[in-house]
């Protein structure tokens, strides 16, 4: 386990050290992950030239050209956020820029008909940082800070059943880490409408597996499907709070969080030997995730709090996310000098209600555009593509989050990213 997390880390460059602004366009989970499927527009079920395959859909990796794929990349986001309500006029996010990688290697056995790999990648998350105008009785100016990721490291086999079919698999962990530091109100519970200042990290791992296959309709066509898993976690950490005349507390704190499962379809069809098409369409369980976030303090350090609230406090924060489903085009031209262009869309339907909408988790895109560029020098294949990100602006009248902070106000989201890979093949 504890190999996984250094793997898991190393796809997480710099988030204990930077903020990131928004990782996720599918509600919290990533359109695509590598530069060359984002290049198309994420589609890549039906694909098998990447090392991201193995995330996305493990049967293809049988498939992939040559008997060893080693494939290194790395994405910067920069965002912009946008948050107002009664108190705060129209307010722009931290802007960090945040960096995160990913890493794969697939090797085949020598009759081609039988591989396996082993990869990191950072597939989700979200974050925001304010300075607001905080609620009675925290008025002036205070820090809104919130952030998630979710990294994964997955071995997983492929095998090819006939010559147009092959199946895979892949079991391994995810790795979160979740922070809110903001002016709060108790959702649930004798103290339910209570104001506090809360200060939570959390951290956990759980399982995390898939399965894929793909089928060779035709010479020319390929279909893919897939299935993930939701991992579900029981997140270990602490919070401080802080009640108007109680003072201050520690807490040993516990929060179940679930990553939703998902099931794609996807197909890619070579037009002509320089011309190929993707087009992929993945639905993600949020309903059966995000109807509420389960959050329980124990402990407390200040015996005030114990001799009030007892040792334990239940706490249960609404979201009652629905359903998404994420459609995404593509399409790769190759050039001479072996030479690629990519373009492709990706349209995701929103999860959130506008009732339980927060800038706590801002996961409101729902277009995509997407441009790629590849090359190959000296045996390598390089990779570069950029992605821009933007969902409408939404308004909450009367938001169902207790304390009143969240009614009335606005919430604006534009996300850049920019990719790059590097691919050996041999």
């Amino acid at each position: 386990m504890d190999f996984f997390f250094r793997i898991a880390a190393l796809t997480l460059l710099g988030t204990s050290f930077v903020t990131p602004q928004l990782m996720a366009a599918s509600g919290l989970m990533r359109d695509s992950v590598g530069a060359r499927a984002s290049g198309r527009g994420g589609t890549n079920l039906g694909f098998a030239d990447n090392g991201e395959i193995l995330l996305d859909n493990p049967g293809g990796m049988v498939n992939l050209n040559g008997f060893e794929l080693i494939e290194c990349g790395g994405d910067i986001l920069f965002t912009d956020m946008q948050y107002g309500d009664a108190d705060n006029l129209v307010t722009d996010a931290s802007d960090n820029p945040f960096p995160m990688g990913q890493l794969s290697l697939i090797r085949k056995s020598a009759d081609g008909n039988f591989a396996y790999g082993l990869g990191a990648f950072s597939q989700g998350g979200f974050s925001a940082e304010y300075l607001l105008n905080g609620p009675a009785p925290f008025t002036g100016q205070r820090n809104y800070k919130s952030m998630g990721v979710l990294a994964k490291v997955l071995p997983g086999v492929s095998v090819k059943m006939t010559d147009r079919w092959s199946i895979g698999g892949a079991l391994g962990v995810g790795v979160s880490h979740i922070e809110l530091e903001t002016p709060y109100t108790l959702q649930s519970g004798a103290l339910a409408g209570t104001p506090t200042m809360l200060d939570l990290q959390q951290t956990g791992a759980g399982l995390a597996w898939s399965v894929g296959t793909q089928y060779q309709l035709t010479s020319a066509t390929t279909l893919g499907v897939t299935y993930q898993d939701e991992t579900r976690m029981r997140l270990g950490g602490n919070a401080r709070v802080e009640i108007p005349g109680l003072g201050q507390t520690y807490y040993d704190t516990e929060l179940d969080w679930v990553w939703p499962r998902s099931v794609g379809l996807g197909l890619q069809h070579q037009a002509c030997a320089c011309r190929r098409y993707g087009a992929d369409v993945i639905w993600y369980d949020w309903s059966g995730a995000f109807e509420q976030l389960d959050l329980k303090f124990r402990d407390p350090t200040n015996p005030l709090f114990e001799a009030v609230a007892g040792p334990r406090v239940d706490e249960a924060f609404p979201l009652f996310w629905r359903d998404s489903i994420s459609v995404r085009m593509g399409v790769e031209q190759s050039l001479n000098n072996n030479k690629v262009v990519r373009m492709g869309y990706a349209w995701n339907r929103n999860p959130i209600p506008t009732a339980t909408l927060t800038n706590f988790i801002p996961a409101v895109l729902e277009h995509t555009f997407s441009t790629g560029y590849g090359w190959k020098v000296a045996g390598y294949e390089l990779d570069l593509a950029y992605q821009f990100s933007y969902g409408p602006t939404h308004h909450v009248q009367d938001s169902l989050v207790l304390g009143g902070d969240f009614d009335n106000s606005r919430i604006r989201t534009h996300a850049h990213w920019l990719m790059f890979s590097v691919m050996r093949r041999r």
